[in-house]
C-alpha cells in the first residue's frame, strides 16, 4: 500500500470539487484540478503550509478536530469523515480479531436456506460470496463464476447488461472496497481482489483514484436478468456476530409488484432446472 495514503486521499477529494461546490468565487484559469490546497486551508481554518505538509506526507500527527474541519470543507460524508480519521490514526485502530472465516458454518448456512422467497447470501470485506441460497444462485446465474462481487461487476461480460445502472454499481463497489481496505489494509483477500481489478480494469482504477468511500447502503438494486427481465430489489446487510467482516445480504423485492412476480417466477424457473 501506498506510504502516503492520507495524502493521496486529501489530494483525491481536493481534486473532486469545485470552487463554485463550496459556495467560493473561481477567478482565472486553473492549473490544477479541483480546489487549490490553499482554498482548502481557508475552508478548514488551518495554515496553508501545515496544510500543504498534511499532504505531502510531512506532517503525520494532525489532530482529530482538526480532521473534522478539513472534512467539512471537503464536504465527505460520514464513511469518508471515518475513513479520513483511519488514516491519520486519530481513532483507535481496529482491534487485533481473527481473520473471518472463509467458510459459513451450517446454522447460518440454514437461515440462508430458510428464506427461499429472498435471495440471501454471505460477503466479506473482499466481496467473495461465501454462501448463498437456491435463490440468490438463481440471481446470480448469469456469471460464471458468481464468486465475488466486484470481480462480476468489472470482468465478468454479464456484468453491465446485468446491473442496469452500472456506473451506479462499479462507484459502490470500488468505494466499499476503498473502507474496507482502510479498515483492514493487510487483509490478503482485499490485497489481492485490488490488484487483480487495478490490472486488468481502467475504468476500476479510474475510480479507485478518486478515493471515495462508502459503506453498504440499502439502496435499491436494479438488475435485468436473462430468464426473467427487470428486477428493482431493496436489500438489507447484516453483520455475522463472531466472524468481523462478514456480512449477510438479503434481497426483497416490493409485494405485489412486476418485480416480486419476477423473482417468484425466477424461483420457479430455476427450481424446476434442478430436478431435469
Amino acid at each position: 500500500m501506498p506510504e502516503n495514503q492520507l495524502g493521496e486521499f486529501l489530494r483525491a477529494r481536493r481534486a473532486g470539487l469545485r470552487p463554485r461546490d463550496v459556495g467560493m468565487p473561481d477567478h482565472g484559469v486553473r492549473r490544477v484540478a479541483g480546489l487549490r490546497r490553499e482554498e482548502v486551508a481557508v475552508l478548514a481554518g488551518v495554515n496553508a503550509d501545515y496544510y500543504t505538509r498534511l499532504e505531502q506526507g510531512r506532517e503525520r500527527h494532525p489532530s482529530a478536530q482538526l480532521l473534522d474541519a478539513l472534512g467539512r470543507a471537503l464536504r465527505l460524508d460520514p464513511d469518508a469523515c471515518a475513513h479520513l480519521h483511519q488514516l491519520a490514526g486519530t481513532v483507535p485502530p481496529v482491534p487485533l480479531v481473527p481473520a473471518a472465516p472463509d467458510h459459513v458454518g451450517p446454522a447460518l448456512r440454514q437461515l440462508l436456506d430458510g428464506c427461499p422467497g429472498a435471495p440471501a447470501f454471505v460477503i466479506n470485506r473482499a466481496l467473495d460470496v461465501l454462501a448463498a441460497n437456491a435463490l440468490a444462485r438463481a440471481l446470480y446465474s448469469p456469471f460464471h463464476p458468481a464468486d465475488n462481487l466486484a470481480r462480476m461487476a468489472f470482468l465478468d461480460p454479464a456484468g453491465r447488461r446485468f446491473h442496469t445502472r452500472w456506473d451506479h454499481t462499479a462507484q459502490a463497489v470500488v468505494a466499499h472496497l476503498r473502507q474496507a481496505v482502510g479498515l483492514e489494509p493487510d487483509n490478503p483477500s482485499l490485497r489481492s481482489i485490488v490488484r487483480e481489478l487495478g490490472e486488468h480494469s481502467v475504468e476500476f482504477t479510474r475510480l479507485w483514484n478518486t478515493h471515495a468511500v462508502r459503506g453498504k447502503t440499502t439502496d435499491a438494486k436494479d438488475f435485468l436478468h436473462p430468464d426473467v427481465g427487470p428486477l428493482s430489489l431493496t436489500h438489507q446487510a447484516f453483520d455475522v456476530r463472531g466472524a468481523p467482516g462478514l456480512q449477510l445480504i438479503v434481497y426483497q423485492a416490493d409485494p405485489a409488484t412486476p418485480s416480486a412476480e419476477a423473482l417468484t417466477l425466477l424461483g420457479s424457473l430455476h427450481a424446476t432446472a434442478g430436478r431435469c
